[in-house]
Protein backbone atom coordinates (compact mmCIF):
# COMPACT_ATOMS: atom_id res chain seq x y z
CA UNK A 1 0.00 0.00 0.00
CA UNK A 2 1.31 3.07 -0.93
CA UNK A 3 2.13 5.27 2.17
CA UNK A 4 0.46 8.45 1.00
CA UNK A 5 -2.70 6.92 0.54
CA UNK A 6 -2.21 4.83 3.87
CA UNK A 7 -2.37 8.17 5.79
CA UNK A 8 -4.98 9.70 3.88
CA UNK A 9 -7.19 6.47 4.79
CA UNK A 10 -6.43 7.59 8.15
CA UNK A 11 -6.93 10.76 8.03
CA UNK A 12 -10.64 10.69 6.08
CA UNK A 13 -14.01 11.26 7.38
CA UNK A 14 -16.44 9.54 5.65
CA UNK A 15 -15.90 9.09 1.82
CA UNK A 16 -18.30 12.70 0.35
CA UNK A 17 -16.23 13.55 -2.60
CA UNK A 18 -16.08 17.41 -1.99
CA UNK A 19 -15.88 16.87 1.99
CA UNK A 20 -13.19 14.43 1.62
CA UNK A 21 -10.56 16.65 -1.00
CA UNK A 22 -10.82 19.54 1.42
CA UNK A 23 -10.66 17.52 4.37
CA UNK A 24 -7.72 15.80 3.36
CA UNK A 25 -6.15 19.39 2.05
CA UNK A 26 -7.17 21.34 4.84
CA UNK A 27 -4.96 18.05 7.06
CA UNK A 28 -2.20 17.65 4.63
CA UNK A 29 -1.63 22.06 4.82
CA UNK A 30 -1.97 21.75 8.65
CA UNK A 31 0.76 18.40 9.06
CA UNK A 32 3.32 20.70 6.82
CA UNK A 33 2.93 23.69 8.89
CA UNK A 34 3.63 21.63 12.08
CA UNK A 35 6.25 19.95 10.37
CA UNK A 36 7.85 23.41 9.75
CA UNK A 37 7.16 24.88 13.48
CA UNK A 38 8.50 21.89 15.02
CA UNK A 39 12.04 21.73 12.56
CA UNK A 40 12.44 25.42 12.97
CA UNK A 41 11.92 25.14 16.94
CA UNK A 42 14.40 22.09 17.11
CA UNK A 43 16.30 24.15 15.11
CA UNK A 44 16.50 27.27 17.44
CA UNK A 45 16.64 25.12 20.42
CA UNK A 46 20.35 23.73 19.16
CA UNK A 47 21.37 26.58 18.19
CA UNK A 48 20.72 28.51 21.67
CA UNK A 49 23.44 28.19 23.97
CA UNK A 50 23.69 26.78 27.19
CA UNK A 51 23.27 28.67 30.44
CA UNK A 52 26.25 27.64 32.11
CA UNK A 53 29.98 27.39 31.15
CA UNK A 54 30.87 24.32 32.29
CA UNK A 55 33.57 24.79 35.46
CA UNK A 56 32.96 28.54 35.51
CA UNK A 57 29.47 27.70 37.12
CA UNK A 58 31.67 26.31 40.19
CA UNK A 59 33.33 29.55 41.00
CA UNK A 60 29.93 31.76 41.05
CA UNK A 61 28.83 34.38 39.17
CA UNK A 62 29.87 37.93 38.21
CA UNK A 63 27.93 40.78 37.06
CA UNK A 64 29.39 41.61 33.27
CA UNK A 65 28.34 43.94 30.56
CA UNK A 66 27.22 40.91 28.33
CA UNK A 67 24.96 39.62 31.52
CA UNK A 68 23.58 43.74 32.00
CA UNK A 69 22.63 43.64 28.30
CA UNK A 70 20.89 39.77 27.60
CA UNK A 71 17.97 40.91 26.51
CA UNK A 72 19.01 42.29 23.66
CA UNK A 73 21.80 39.54 22.59
CA UNK A 74 21.18 37.01 20.05
CA UNK A 75 20.51 34.17 22.78
CA UNK A 76 17.50 36.30 23.76
CA UNK A 77 16.31 36.41 19.97
CA UNK A 78 17.05 32.75 19.63
CA UNK A 79 15.20 32.19 22.94
CA UNK A 80 12.25 34.65 21.79
CA UNK A 81 11.94 33.07 18.31
CA UNK A 82 11.89 29.52 19.98
CA UNK A 83 8.71 30.48 21.86
CA UNK A 84 7.16 31.52 19.35
CA UNK A 85 7.72 28.75 17.32
CA UNK A 86 6.45 26.30 19.66
CA UNK A 87 3.81 28.37 20.48
CA UNK A 88 2.63 28.41 17.21
CA UNK A 89 2.86 24.36 16.56
CA UNK A 90 0.82 24.31 19.85
CA UNK A 91 -1.95 26.31 18.40
CA UNK A 92 -1.46 24.42 15.18
CA UNK A 93 -1.62 21.14 16.56
CA UNK A 94 -4.97 22.28 18.95
CA UNK A 95 -6.72 22.95 15.79
CA UNK A 96 -5.75 20.26 13.67
CA UNK A 97 -7.33 17.83 16.21
CA UNK A 98 -10.18 19.93 16.89
CA UNK A 99 -10.94 19.69 12.86
CA UNK A 100 -10.51 15.65 13.07
CA UNK A 101 -14.48 15.74 14.75
CA UNK A 102 -16.70 14.20 12.07
CA UNK A 103 -19.33 16.20 12.64
CA UNK A 104 -17.49 19.46 11.59
CA UNK A 105 -17.47 18.02 8.09
CA UNK A 106 -20.28 16.22 7.71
Amino acid sequence: MDVVSYIASLLAPARDLPVYYTYRTVSFVFIALMFVAALAAIILVMLTPGNSNGIDALGGSSETFYGKNKGKSTEAKLKLWTYICLGVLAVLSIVFFILQIDGIWT
